[in-house]
């Protein structure tokens, strides 16, 4: 016999509510190709997008070039942000101090979290945001910057609001 455990959360409410279950499921196999090079030899790679999720999270695989780069510290107000190290090392900002990150290595962010990163040496990490926010068009029009092309401090200031990043 079973008796319910009232510390734990209950799980949140059907979605699905189908009989048999449904073939939805998708697969993105290991050595497609990056949808971002940066300038440096890094890339992003888009594992699942908020769209592809219907907006409940964002997985990236971020995979550093041979030099250093990466954002200062800043936070979100309306995303969490998490970091799983693959390969590598990693310098996370985890409001306090740059903390070196190895393989295994994990640090979630909430909503408001002062954080940063960086890395070099083709270290490689994933990158996590929740809710599934679109992402892609933030780390478009950086690549974009990085290859030449120009925005106004006004317009980048407006670009950074729009895309929930807030500097400090």
């Amino acid at each position: 016999m079973s008796f319910p455990n009232p510390l734990h959360r209950p799980y949140p409410d059907d979605v699905y509510t189908g009989e048999g279950g449904e073939v939805s499921a998708w697969l993105r196999p290991d050595g497609t190709e990056a949808e971002l090079v940066y300038k440096n030899g890094g890339a992003c790679e888009y594992l699942a997008t908020g769209d592809q999720t219907g907006g409940l999270y964002g997985l990236y695989r971020w995979s550093f070039g041979e030099t250093e780069s990466g954002p200062d510290p800043h936070f979100h107000r309306a995303i969490t942000e998490s970091f799983y190290v693959l390969e590598g090392t990693v310098q996370l900002y985890d409001g306090n101090d740059w903390v070196a990150a190895r393989a295994g290595d994990f640090l979630h962010v909430p909503e408001g979290g002062l954080h940063g990163f960086r890395g070099k040496d083709h270290a490689r990490m994933l990158l996590m945001f929740t809710p599934g926010a679109p992402r892609e068009d933030y780390f478009e029009t950086l690549n974009a910057l990085g290859h030449g092309a120009t925005m106004t401090d006004d317009e980048r200031a407006a670009f950074m609001l729009q895309h929930d990043t807030y500097w400090v």
